[in-house]
């Protein structure tokens, strides 16, 4: 394939995921925009209001950064582990992999579509939390290069979920049994400071703490994780997500029949 024929496949697939969830926008923008605000309303005002401060900021500051995080989080993985699953049932993307389209192309198309509504989501969640939290950006770029690379990170995540899923039971497992538990223990309510040394060291293996320190250091300037060391655990992360991603499609592992 040429350039502008790579081009056009990597345009046409991303064109197509993002027209299923805008096409669908009530269940795939509406219901975790809803929860989000929840979350903010129960957790950030009534309970936050109790609480008093975390960290030296205002609990519903402090906790604004990890609900956005969630909800870009939860997105981008449900996104493309809903959608390349039911291609794979379909076997629509045996189509794809015996076309001439490389698989890194594939790869890319699914997860910058997934990205897409993972950022979308975070972007409505953003501009509502402005009504219950009073904060600034303290570094745009750190802001925006974590989310990025949070939404590139499940994307991954969640079309390695898909290939290994074998029906449609199998596309919960993981966000009940390891993603929500990653979410609720990635600090996004608490501070580490507040947990003893021996749960302060395993929640360093725990890959939403950096994502969700990285993007309140980005936004209110505290973090309990050194920013640096945070973009390079996420980075590991999501290189090596990439590259079992990309073997597996060019293995047709679970996908060919």
């Amino acid at each position: 394939m040429t350039n502008q024929q790579k081009w056009i496949a990597f345009v046409t697939i991303v064109r197509r995921e993002i027209h299923r969830f805008l096409r669908i926008w009530p269940q795939t923008l509406l219901p975790p925009v809803i929860t989000i605000v929840l979350y903010f309303v129960i957790f950030g005002t009534l309970i936050g209001s109790r609480i008093g401060e975390m960290s030296g900021l205002p609990y519903i500051q402090f906790v604004a950064p990890g609900l956005i995080m969630m909800s870009v989080i939860t997105n981008s993985y449900s996104n493309v582990v809903s959608s390349f699953f039911g291609s794979k049932f379909q076997r629509n993307i045996e189509e794809l992999l015996v076309s001439p389209t490389p698989s890194w192309i594939i790869l890319l198309g699914y997860v910058v579509g997934s990205m897409c509504r993972g950022l979308g989501v975070g972007f409505i969640v953003t501009v509502l939390s402005l009504y219950f939290a009073d904060f600034s950006i303290h570094s745009l770029p750190i802001t925006i290069g974590i989310v990025l690379m949070t939404s590139l990170m499940f994307s991954l995540a969640g079309l390695i979920n898909a290939v290994f899923a074998r029906n449609f039971d199998d596309i919960s497992i993981i966000p009940t049994f390891v993603l929500t538990p990653l979410t609720y223990l990635g600090g996004v309510f608490y501070s580490i400071e507040l947990l003893g040394e021996f749960w302060s060291k395993v929640s360093m293996i725990n890959p939403v703490l950096y994502m969700v320190n990285a993007f309140r250091y980005g936004i209110a300037g505290i973090s309990d994780i050194n920013i640096v060391w945070a973009f390079s655990m996420v980075g590991m992360f999501s290189m090596v997500l990439f590259f079992v991603a990309l073997n597996l499609l060019e293995k047709g592992s679970r996908l060919r029949s």
